[in-house]
């Protein structure tokens, strides 16, 4: 099994923990810190895992390094985990005040304070509108340009109060959920790198093998959506076409799924 996403290894050591010893695993993930931890929590299945730093669009050469030329199931997670929202300090949250940074890999690349503060006006309304699907992206985009230079998560979400108005903010969600998902995407080009995989990764699986997808957005959903329709001519078929969602009594226990989807996609013979 190959995980794009591996992350803290909840998912690897569900899969290693029910299944026989036959089962390997390679994990794969663009976080350092996250990596670590996925290590030390899945050690005590030796030579059954191993782990690299890498993104997930790069999924194709990991596995060829690793000698992986067909597998019998492939992950991927999208967006963010737990750790990266409440410990890693990184500015994924409006929870919190801390430096405006948003990168999954820590090491390289643009922040989301490089963005904000040098992209124009309008470029920053349209990747509100993309990423996020914010409606009220033109007036946000208008009050960051307003107020740079923007180096925390605090003046991000100061700018975002006051560009919405106060009687269309959301009753079950922040203000600013959707700017901080549309800058998060686009610091780390998370379309980009998803329509990518999908259109390599699927031939890596051997006859009968699997992909999942777990999406939490319409518009990474509709991508998956799109991708495995593609792929319905060319020996490939989705399991379902709705994607599976979380029970109430999951989400009661983590009210972060309530938005995952999970779609399916079998290799068949």
């Amino acid at each position: 099994m190959i995980d794009g996403t591996v992350g803290m290894g909840g998912h690897a050591e569900a899969v290693l923990a029910t299944s026989g010893d036959d089962v390997r695993l390679l994990g794969i993930d663009v976080d350092p810190e996250a990596l670590a931890r996925c290590g030390a929590r899945l050690a005590r299945f030796g030579e059954r895992v191993a782990l690299a730093r890498a993104n997930f669009r790069e999924v194709p050469r990991v596995a060829r390094e690793h000698g992986v030329t067909q597998a019998r199931a492939l992950l991927l997670d999208l967006g963010v985990s737990s750790y990266q929202l409440d410990e890693s300090g990184r500015g994924f949250t409006f929870q919190r005040n801390e430096p405006l940074d948003m990168r999954l890999d820590p090491t390289h690349g643009r922040t989301a304070a490089d963005l904000v503060n040098d992209t124009d006006e309008v470029e920053l309304a349209r990747l509100l509108f993309e990423h996020g699907g914010e409606r009220f992206a033109r007036r946000i985009a208008r009050s960051i340009v307003r107020r740079r230079p923007l180096g925390t998560t605090g003046d991000l979400v100061a700018a975002v109060r006051a560009a919405v108005p106060r009687p269309a903010w959301p009753k079950r969600t922040h203000v600013a959920t959707r700017t901080f998902q549309a800058l998060r995407m686009a610091v780390n080009d998370e379309t980009g790198a998803l329509r990518q995989t999908l259109h390599e990764i699927p031939h890596l699986l051997a006859a009968g093998g699997r992909l999942g997808v777990i999406s939490f957005h319409s518009g990474e959903d509709r991508i998956v959506k799109q991708a495995f329709r593609a792929l319905a001519a060319a020996n490939f078929a989705e399991l379902e076409p709705s994607p599976l969602t979380p029970g109430d009594d999951e989400v009661r226990a983590n009210p972060r799924a309530r938005s995952a989807k999970l779609r399916v996609l079998e290799r068949t013979p």
